[in-house]
């Protein structure tokens, strides 16, 4: 009988665990690689399987931690109003960096491999003569153009403290709530309206 279990609750485990590969949205994958833990520390302990048992010990921490991260994300973007900074709900994802009064924080042409807020100090936008002060998203453009290049020179202005995150975290959190990506739209849109606004005294002046 104790075999019969344990094969039970062992192929209960693997259905699980597959499933979570199976599934797109990070919620449920977090949920049934939770069960398909459970499930394996069960068949451990009927089959007397130390290893099974101490390796879905060591995962179920990390997988409700990773679930508990999404679903305050999913809270958070979901109490997001129109006038709500993106990157109030980016921040806790993103690396701290400091950059002092002159250096350049990218060139026209580089790969656009992050995006940066902006906490303290002073940017310049180098081929628009503009300047980003504290709260600005700035670099998001670049990451959904064709090319997957930056479109302006940034220096700093004054002594900055920025946060960055990759592109590759900033489309996991997408993947993991695609209501993240209306709002990254809305920024961009609004960017690229304000750049079509500028540019229209320079042709009328032309």
């Amino acid at each position: 009988m104790g075999i019969e279990t344990g094969t039970a609750l062992g192929l209960a485990g693997v259905a699980f665990t597959l499933a979570s590969f199976a599934v797109r949205s990070m919620v449920p994958l977090r949920s049934l690689a939770l069960a398909g833990n459970v499930l394996f520390i069960a068949y451990g302990i009927v089959e007397s399987q130390l290893p099974s048992i101490l390796l879905n010990c060591v995962l179920i921490p990390l997988n409700a931690s990773r679930l508990l991260e999404i679903r305050k994300l999913t809270r958070e973007i979901a109490r997001a109003t129109v006038g709500s900074p993106l990157a109030q709900w980016l921040l806790p994802h993103m690396r701290r960096r400091e950059l002092r009064a002159g250096e350049t924080l990218f060139s026209k042409g580089d790969a656009a491999d992050r995006v940066i807020y902006l906490a303290r100090g002073e940017l310049a936008l180098v081929e628009a003569g503009e300047r980003v002060g504290a709260g600005e998203l700035i670099g998001e453009i670049g990451l959904f153009s064709p090319e997957g290049r930056r479109t302006q020179t940034v220096r700093c202005a004054a002594d900055a403290e920025l946060y960055e995150m990759t592109a590759e975290m900033l489309f996991q959190l997408y993947f993991q709530n695609p209501k993240l990506g209306f709002h990254v739209m809305r920024l961009v849109a609004g960017r690229l309206l304000k750049d079509v606004q500028r540019a229209k005294p320079a042709r009328a002046a032309a």
